[in-house]
C-alpha cells in the first residue's frame, strides 16, 4: 500500500473515464457533500446497468452512443475495483476502448425513432412532432462517435 503501480494507474484511468462520461471533476467542493468526490458518487450508478445513464454529462445531450456509455461504464467500474488484484491489467484496458471508436448507436437516434412512433400514434389527434437540432459543442465532445453526418 501506498506505491504507485500499473494497477494503480489503471484505477486513475478509470477516474478519467468517469470525468469524460459525467463532465465532472474527480474532486468537487462545490457540490453537495454526497457528491463531491466523483467515484464515491458514481459507483453506485455504474453497478446498476438501469442507472447508468443518469452519469451521462448532461450537455451532450443525446449524442453519445448508448453501447458506447454502456461498455466505457463497465470499463470504468472495473478499473476503479477496491482490490487492486481484479483491475483490468492496461493491455486488457486498450482492448476494451478499441472497438468503441466505431459505435454508431447514438441517443439521439433511438429517441427520434421512439418520438416519430409516438406521432404516428399521436397524429390523429394533431400533437406535433418534435424535432431536435444539435449543438455544435455535441459534435465536438469525446463521447461523440463521429459518425453522424453534419
Amino acid at each position: 500500500p501506498g506505491h504507485l503501480t500499473a494497477k494503480s494507474d489503471v484505477y486513475s484511468f478509470g477516474v478519467v473515464l468517469l470525468e469524460i462520461l459525467t463532465g465532472r471533476r474527480s474532486m468537487d467542493k462545490k457540490r453537495p457533500s454526497g457528491e463531491q468526490n466523483l467515484v464515491s458518487w458514481a459507483r453506485p450508478y455504474l453497478a446498476d446497468k438501469r442507472k447508468l445513464y443518469q452519469l451521462v454529462d448532461p450537455r451532450l445531450e443525446l449524442n453519445y452512443s448508448l453501447k458506447g456509455v454502456q461498455k466505457i461504464s463497465q470499463l470504468a467500474y472495473n478499473c476503479l475495483t477496491r482490490d487492486p488484484k481484479s483491475r483490468p491489467n492496461v493491455d486488457e484496458v486498450v482492448k476494451a476502448l478499441t472497438p468503441l471508436q466505431d459505435l454508431n448507436d447514438l441517443a439521439i437516434l433511438s429517441y427520434h425513432s421512439r418520438l416519430s412512433q409516438q406521432g404516428r400514434r399521436k397524429k390523429k389527434d394533431g400533437t406535433p412532432q418534435f424535432t431536435y437540432t444539435q449543438s455544435k459543442s455535441m459534435r465536438a465532445s469525446p463521447l461523440n462517435t463521429g459518425k453522424q453526418r453534419q
